[in-house]
């Protein structure tokens, strides 16, 4: 009887200590907890916006007027009550100052046009989109030594359909339809896009980590054009809209050749078949400019089309470099057009940067003073990173090695506490065996 009270009292503990949750057992729990603390709260805005919805707290409002953008910032921007130095926030990459401060509401306004402090706009077959940034820099404590608050960098768009008047004014009746106007000057809409996983919609441009990759769309609208063939001539990162800055990283250079994916640490590379002969579609493993801390690129690309009927050649052309074959392939045309990738330098002879191509064409249509239309920079961002990815990275890495620890010492007291029941069983056995034993006799 004590026998199989002592094994039910050591299997009732067993199964407390087998249901106690394995967390518990983690010494990492403390430090992790407060390791794990956001310093970046902006950023659980740009990914999940409902999160905001908890305080109340509107930190940011915009007005996307017919010519400006009016940003209104309350100066309590993360919520805690602690108020921000108005002369810390500028609008774009050129750091506009603020237009006006509201000392009573505590608010900082920036009016600023839709082409002014660095904007970019982008082009889609739907809308105009007009992109800029509000930025956070604190400035330094009155002790160097320590610093209280981190910069932020907010995204800021604004979107205007392309088919419907937007101005406040009625169309006068002596207007020319602006589609009307492109068809008769000629001109060709060149957009870049960056799209979902499967290609089917745009998505944000916010949330980027390290090891994502960048789904590029180039297009053009082809009106009432013969058909056309796109390509990228060239694609240059930096840090503020343009290829004039620095630092810059160029993606495709050499007129169409993907040097990003030549690297060994990268994927990047052209999409084939294309879906049409005006759209070119390529992928950019995601990467960001060391030693900066906004964490952000601008993407400049330079866009030109050709007569779907003329064969891709050394300056037109879609090349990846293939690291299974260490060689270079086009999306169309001969093998022998993207050799001049390896040697970095694609000029020709019979085909010289003086010589446009379009006087090849075989059609009245293209004249030679219309060919500035038949190329365009384009540019889009920007493309925002997470910051602290590195620290993110190492506190889920250690929270799951403190779990499998955890597990792990639960595993080994269970297996303690079974090997003592097991013990003690036998020692109960032994007992009754040498009581009977004398009673037998």
């Amino acid at each position: 009887a004590k026998g199989g009270l002592i094994l039910a009292l050591l299997c009732w503990a067993a199964g407390k200590v087998a249901a106690y949750p394995p967390r518990a057992f983690s010494w990492h729990d403390t430090t992790r907890r407060g390791a794990r603390a956001d310093p970046q709260p902006w950023s659980s805005w740009l990914e999940d916006p409902h999160s905001r919805a908890i305080s109340g707290h509107q930190p940011v409002a915009v007005q996307c007027q017919e010519a400006q953008l009016v940003v209104t910032v309350h100066r309590d921007l993360f919520g805690t009550g602690r108020l921000v130095n108005a002369a810390d926030l500028t609008l774009g990459p050129a750091g506009c100052k603020h237009s006006s401060l509201d000392p009573a509401s505590n608010t900082v306004t920036f009016a600023a046009g839709l082409h002014e402090c660095g904007s970019v706009v982008q082009v889609t077959p739907e809308s105009l989109i007009y992109r800029t940034l509000l930025n956070y820099h604190p400035s330094p404590a009155s002790n160097p030594v320590i610093v209280r608050s981190n910069p932020a960098v907010i995204p800021i768009e604004c979107h205007y359909p392309r088919r419907e008047n937007v101005s406040s004014n009625a169309i006068q009746p002596t207007w020319a339809p602006f589609s009307s106007e492109l068809s008769a000057e000629e001109r060709l809409l060149f957009s870049l896009r960056l799209m979902n996983e499967d290609w089917s919609s745009e998505r944000p441009f916010t949330g980027f980590q390290l090891g994502d990759v960048l789904n590029l769309q180039a297009e053009v609208a082809t009106e009432n054009h013969v058909p056309l063939r796109l390509f990228v001539d060239s694609c240059v990162a930096a840090l503020s809209p343009g290829t004039d800055s620095s630092p810059h990283y160029s993606i495709i250079d050499f007129n169409g050749c993907l040097v990003d994916g030549r690297s060994d640490d990268t994927s990047s590379a052209f999409i084939t078949p294309r879906p049409r002969e005006d759209v070119l579609r390529f992928q950019i493993d995601v990467f960001r400019f060391a030693g900066d801390a906004r964490n952000l690129i601008y993407i400049t690309c330079h866009l030109k089309v050709t007569p779907a009927d003329q064969a891709p050649d050394s300056l037109n052309k879609a090349c990846s470099f293939n690291k299974a074959r260490n060689t270079w392939a086009p999306v169309e045309g001969t093998r022998d057009i993207c050799s001049c990738c390896e040697m970095g330098n694609c000029e020709s002879s019979a085909f010289s940067r003086t010589l446009n191509h379009l006087e090849q064409w075989p059609s009245r249509r293209f004249r030679r003073h219309e060919a500035k239309e038949a190329e365009a920079d384009v540019v889009i961002g920007p493309v925002l990173l997470s910051r602290d990815l590195g620290t993110t990275g190492e506190q889920q890495e250690g929270a799951q090695g403190g779990a499998t620890a955890a597990s792990s010492v639960a595993t080994g007291l269970i297996c303690l506490v079974a090997g003592v029941g097991l013990a003690s069983v036998g020692l109960a056995m032994a007992m009754r065996y040498r009581r009977c034993t004398p009673a037998s006799a």
